[in-house]
C-alpha cells in the first residue's frame, strides 16, 4: 500500500502549484473545476501528487487551522536534500529546524498558506 495523494486547502492553487513543481521538479498532472464551484490543481509525480484546491473565489484564501489541527506537516523524500534546499530559498521560504540524525537529514519550511514541509533525504 502508499498514500496516493493529499488534498489540501490553499489560497492559490496555481501558485502553489508552481512553487512546488520548482522545489520538488514536479509537474501539474490535472486542474480544472472541483467541488462546490471550487478549483483543484494536482501536482506531483506519475505515481502520487497533492490536490491543491480552493473555492469559489478563493474561498479558503485566509483560513489556517492551528498546528496539528489537523496538519502537521508533508513530508517529502529527496535524493539531494542541499540541491532542495537552495530551491526552497530561490522560491522565497526559510528552510529552519535542520536536522542530521538516524536515520537522515532534515529541514522544514512554511508555504505562502501557512503549511509546514519537511524535506528529508536517506540518501
Amino acid at each position: 500500500m502508499r498514500i496516493e495523494h493529499v488534498n489540501i486547502s490553499v489560497s492559490d492553487p496555481a501558485a502553489s502549484a508552481r512553487s512546488l513543481s520548482e522545489i520538488f521538479g514536479w509537474q501539474v498532472r490535472w486542474q480544472g473545476p472541483a467541488m462546490a464551484g471550487g478549483h483543484t490543481v494536482h501536482v506531483g509525480s506519475k505515481s502520487d501528487y497533492i490536490a491543491l484546491y480552493t473555492g469559489p473565489d478563493g474561498q479558503h484564501n485566509g483560513v489556517r487551522y492551528p498546528k496539528g489541527e489537523p496538519l502537521q506537516h508533508i513530508g517529502i523524500e529527496v535524493d539531494d536534500l542541499d540541491a532542495v534546499e537552495a530551491k526552497v530559498i530561490a522560491a522565497g521560504f526559510v528552510p529552519v529546524n535542520h536536522g542530521d540524525y538516524d536515520p537522515g537529514r532534515r529541514f522544514y519550511f512554511i508555504d505562502a498558506d501557512g503549511i509546514e514541509f519537511e524535506v528529508v533525504s536517506y540518501a
